[in-house]
């Protein structure tokens, strides 16, 4: 079986793409499955958080990209989330430009990652936090799009652009492409505004909602400044714990005959 190809993305920035990215993978990995992050956005805070170190690679997701290098060659191993990462840094910001004379420029990722789908049972790809050519490629290799989002006053309005941009991927170049479900991230439940915010999701978007919800965390936001997922910096924090419980969420959902088998 081929692997399931999963966009992490919003065009907002601050709303834990790479902290679920990240997260979500550890937990994947600690299930059993064989897990791949697709680091593309330049800042490389998913490589960072899975304690690689951006500013000594030699090869990255750039060199993929620009056709350099193949994916087994880039990828390297997170020793302590049990998963693969192909790494980027600040090299990615050339990405774009050098690719725009490029033939099928929007499909790099996707038939780069061809190459590999059949050694992952999932593969996580992290977003920059705009509309550009890296971001359009996640999308394009991508089957489904994982949303991160904050209960605030604009979020509504940033979710609805970003399903406008699915809608125009999906009819251009991506026809399989789909909302995988909506995360609702950074949740302070004594929010009166989220709690409104939250009904308003589940209003408009019904099950594609997770029921995971991932809280305001301090242990959370503490990981990453080690290398380390929440999982293994202190599992018991509630942080840890929502990320652990959206893995299950998310097997059950896309993977329902192998969780009823292993129950």
């Amino acid at each position: 079986m081929t692997a399931r190809i999963i966009a992490v993305a919003n065009q907002k920035g601050g709303v834990g793409k790479t902290t679920t990215v990240v997260n979500l993978a550890a937990s994947l990995a600690e299930q059993g499955r064989r897990v791949l992050i697709v680091d593309l956005d330049p800042q490389g805070n998913a490589t960072m958080g899975s304690g690689i170190d951006k500013s000594a690679l030699s090869r990255s997701v750039y060199h993929v990209l620009l056709a350099e290098h193949e994916v087994a060659e880039v990828v390297q191993p997170a020793k302590q989330g049990g998963y693969d990462v192909l790494p980027a840094n600040r090299d990615l910001s050339a990405a774009e430009v050098e690719l725009m004379q490029e033939l099928a420029r929007e499909a790099r990722l996707k038939n780069a990652l061809e190459q590999v789908a059949a050694n992952y049972d999932y593969i996580l790809i992290d977003s920059p936090p705009s509309l550009n050519l890296l971001t359009l490629n996640g999308l394009v290799a991508a089957q489904g799009v994982l949303i991160p989002m904050v209960c605030e006053y604009y979020a509504l309005e940033g979710l609805t652009d970003l399903v406008n941009t699915l809608r125009k991927v999906r009819l251009a170049v991506n026809p399989k492409i789909e909302i995988m479900g909506l995360l609702r991230t950074m949740f302070d439940a004594r929010s009166n505004l989220s709690q409104q915010v939250s009904e308003q999701l589940a209003r408009h978007f019904g099950d594609k909602v997770f029921d995971t919800v991932i809280p305001r965390n301090i242990r959370l936001a503490e990981a990453p400044s080690h290398g380390l997922p929440a999982l293994i910096y202190d599992r018991n924090a509630r942080g840890a714990q929502a990320y652990i419980a959206l893995a299950a969420e998310l097997t059950a959902r896309l993977e329902p005959q192998t969780t009823t088998a292993e129950q």
